[in-house]
């Protein structure tokens, strides 16, 4: 088995042969072994603190992926990886598990997405432990039923204005996702990144204001293949938590993606220890669709 390869930036030939395999992957396993940031990061070009792994076999063909991205100041690195259908049982899952180790010095984060056994045993064989779960709900948009939103005296909600309110959104979404290790530190890049992408729609970014100040957004995808509209991130300033604005935003969301979109699903992520929010969702019908799964070193 040959080398695993380390860049910081992947060429375009490369990142087109990437992504037909996380794509292979993902038709066979449900859902993609690398998530939505790390997609926009393999093609995004060079980022700081980003490395990406590439496995070919001994006949040159690409058969596995990671990424480790190392840019928390606290939280150890973060990894993702797949291994190609056709190559799986041959070790080199294994072989990309541990060049993570070793690019990470043993300090490690990574995301077995889906929670499938396979990845959960490489996990556990390489000396990782369970450490957090992270749910993604689904609801059924038909004949949604939900009280008329109640905002919170003073508060106004509108359109998202790209551009005008990159600084004030970025702000806020920091503000709100202060303890998040993934949500709380995105960066005008990412938002560009992400305003580039084919499914962005500022109408379905909703963004609630108090004396001309954003205190609160529910920013809404579509998944248009799967039909399925997401309640992509919803945060609510600190100081307006408890007033009952999250669940009005979340009705908002919920009608656009019924009523506008006329999208049969809706779902969402959210991690199974943050019970305020599971409660919140599971009161709005929403149920557990699968799991995510993160292990880490203990060292």
């Amino acid at each position: 088995m040959s080398d695993v390869d380390v860049v910081d930036e992947v060429s375009a030939d490369d990142v087109r042969e990437v992504q037909a395999l996380i794509d292979a992957a993902a038709r066979e396993d449900g859902q993609p072994a690398v998530s939505e940031q790390g997609r926009l990061q393999l093609r995004g070009g060079s980022r700081p603190g980003v490395r990406h792994l590439l496995l070919r076999g001994g006949d040159g063909v690409l058969s596995g992926y990671a990424q480790l991205e190392d840019t928390d100041p606290v939280e150890a690195p973060a990894g993702e990886f797949v291994v190609a259908p056709t190559r799986r049982g041959n070790g080199y899952g294994r072989r990309l598990g541990q060049a993570l180790l070793d690019q990470s010095g043993r300090r490690l984060r990574v995301w077995a997405h889906g929670g499938h056994p396979a990845a959960r045993h490489l996990a556990q064989s390489l000396g990782m432990t369970l450490f957090r779960e992270l749910r993604q709900l689904r609801r059924p948009l038909a004949g949604l039923e939900l009280p008329d939103p109640v905002l919170p005296d003073g508060v106004t909600v509108r359109a998202f204005r790209p551009g005008e309110d990159d600084a004030a959104w970025l702000a806020l979404n920091a503000a709100a996702f202060a303890h998040h290790p993934e949500q709380g530190t995105l960066t005008q890049r990412d938002l560009d990144d992400r305003k580039a992408e084919p499914w962005f729609d500022p109408v379905g970014f909703f963004l609630a204001e108090r004396d001309g100040k954003p205190v609160g957004f529910h920013w809404t995808k579509v998944h248009s293949a799967e039909e399925l509209g997401e309640v992509y991130v919803l945060g609510v300033d600190p100081g307006e938590q408890g007033g009952g604005l999250g669940k009005a935003l979340t009705t908002i969301g919920l009608r656009y993606l019924a009523d506008e979109r006329g999208l049969p699903t809706a779902m969402l992520y959210v991690d199974a220890d943050n019970g305020a929010a599971v409660r919140v969702y599971e009161g709005l019908g929403f149920r557990t669709h699968e799991t995510d799964l993160m292990y880490r070193t203990e060292t």
